[in-house]
Order: structure tokens, then C-alpha cells, then sequence
């Protein structure tokens, strides 16, 4: 199994220190701005959908049975609690709405061939950003179908465009590693709510 693996188990340590190392610092920061000519900053929660595709490069040709990458269409639900303007956690979720088929690659051979019935990924994502456009995300989660369940770290970056009332449009792109099995790179676009009176780059002087 793969949940026995010791590097994995590292990895996810490694993964789960770096999201409460992210809050401590976001707890820092927020400490050291919140003077008395600063408005404290609000905890802010922001719910998002998405749409797009993803890419898995070890994909098996449903028709001619030879490997190719296979473009699958996904949605994508997002759920993330902003500690700071900097510094956000969150419960990011994937869900394939296909069918297919990949080849399971283990040590960058080619092996069995598995089957996906509709996999859905949910993923803990520690996301740092440098500004109220961008964010860049680190996290790490597991991918469910009726054949297998499989651990996954993924990476991603977004931009973001605030609209207004708090909502705001955004496109993603993000890498996920299926450990001991295959990867997917995903492009999407969607659109998000920030719940509440503030936004979490609303921290005026």
C-alpha cells in the first residue's frame, strides 16, 4: 500500500509542518501590523467554483489502446479561510466527471494498467500571496474512485480579479502527483465569494 511508504509519510509531515508554519507566520505578521493606526485584520472565508480540464499524461487511448494524454473535463469546489492578507489554508476538491483508464508508472517504468471511475481529490493547500492578485498553494490530499484510493501532493498558482461585493474571477493552474501512480497538470477558470463584510486584502491603515 501506499499510505506505507516512509517517504511519503515524510512528505506528508513535511507538508502538514509547512501549513502550521505558514499560520504561526501569518499570526506574526498580523501581531506586528496591528498597531493602533492599523485596522486589525478579519479572518475572512471564501467559497469558489471551477471548471476546466485536466491533463494526465500516462492515459490510455480508448480506442487504439496506446498511451496518450488524455484532456478530462473536472470541477473544482474550493473552500479557504484567509488568516491573513498574506497567508490563507484551505479545502481544495477535484472531481473528474469521466471515466478512463492510465498507466500506473512506478519508478518511470510503465506498468499495470488502472482504471478511474469518476475520482474526486480533496486536498489540505497552504497558500501564500504576495499580492490581491496572485496566490501560489502547496498541499497534500488523496484521490477517491471505487477501484483505488491514492495519496497526491499538489502544487498550483492562481490569479484572481476582483469584481466587486466580494466576488471575484479566477484562473488556475495546478500539478497534481498521484504517488506511485500518475500525474495530471489542470487548467481551469472560476469565480469566487468572500463571505462576510471584508476581503482579505482590505487592510487599510
Amino acid at each position: 500500500m501506499i499510505y506505507n511508504n516512509p517517504k511519503l509519510k515524510s512528505l506528508g509531515f513535511l507538508t502538514i509542518l509547512a501549513a502550521f508554519a505558514g499560520l504561526q507566520v501569518a499570526q506574526a505578521q498580523e501581531h506586528k501590523e496591528g498597531g493602533h493606526d492599523k485596522e486589525p485584520f478579519h479572518i475572512v472565508h471564501s467559497l469558489g467554483i471551477n471548471i476546466g480540464h485536466a491533463n494526465a499524461f500516462s492515459g490510455v487511448d480508448p480506442v487504439g489502446g496506446g498511451r496518450k494524454t488524455l484532456v478530462l473535463p473536472y470541477w473544482g469546489i474550493d473552500y479557504t479561510v484567509h488568516l491573513s492578507p498574506k497567508f490563507a489554508l484551505g479545502l481544495h476538491t477535484d472531481l473528474i466527471v469521466e471515466t478512463f483508464e492510465v498507466e500506473k508508472d512506478i519508478n518511470g517504468s510503465s506498468a499495470e494498467v488502472i482504471e478511474r471511475t469518476k475520482p474526486i481529490a480533496p486536498a489540505l493547500m497552504g497558500l501564500y500571496s504576495p499580492n490581491e492578485r496572485w496566490s501560489f498553494g502547496l498541499g497534500m490530499g488523496a484521490e477517491f474512485a471505487k477501484e483505488d484510493n491514492l495519496l497526491l501532493n499538489r502544487l498550483g498558482v492562481e490569479y484572481a480579479a476582483p469584481i466587486r461585493g466580494g466576488w471575484e474571477v479566477f484562473g488556475i493552474l495546478q500539478y497534481d502527483i498521484r504517488w506511485d501512480a500518475y500525474d495530471t497538470w489542470t487548467i481551469g477558470l472560476g469565480i469566487a465569494k468572500h463571505l462576510g463584510k471584508h476581503h482579505p486584502h482590505e487592510h487599510k491603515e
